[in-house]
């Protein structure tokens, strides 16, 4: 799925990354703590977050996120701001909650890290 479809679909706010929109993403994964970020992501994933903090930025940076959408409503400051444009990290706003973003995303045909085993490690080490 394009990164515009994610837009679209949410209809998200680009706050960064306005020229990134036909990056492909592999998979998503929502998650309001870092470590489950760390563990159940790898590169080109998506993070659906309500955490607007300046550690969601620097994970994504150790992971290689293709980008994070932040949901109900949440907006990152303008440190965060700052920190995604010179990393290239393109991120987005939605008004839809976690639950209802992911299955919007879900629905629409992005998969989570079970149904795409070569994101983590395989489905077997799924929780």
């Amino acid at each position: 799925m394009r990164l515009g479809d994610v837009a679209r679909i949410l209809e998200a706010e680009v706050l960064i990354g306005e020229d990134k929109l036909d990056l492909q993403v592999e998979a998503g994964c929502g998650c309001d703590l870092i470590s489950d970020l760390l563990a159940f992501t790898k590169e080109r994933m998506l993070v659906l977050t309500g955490l607007v903090s300046p550690q969601i930025i620097r994970a994504a940076e150790m992971v290689d996120l293709a980008a994070i959408v932040f949901v109900r409503g949440k907006r990152p400051t303008p440190d965060i701001i700052d920190m995604s444009r010179e990393l290239g990290l393109p991120i987005m706003c939605t008004h839809y909650p976690l639950y209802e973003s992911a299955g919007l995303l879900f629905a629409a045909g992005l998969p989570g890290w079970r149904d795409w085993p070569q994101a983590v490690g395989g489905a077997q080490d799924a929780p």
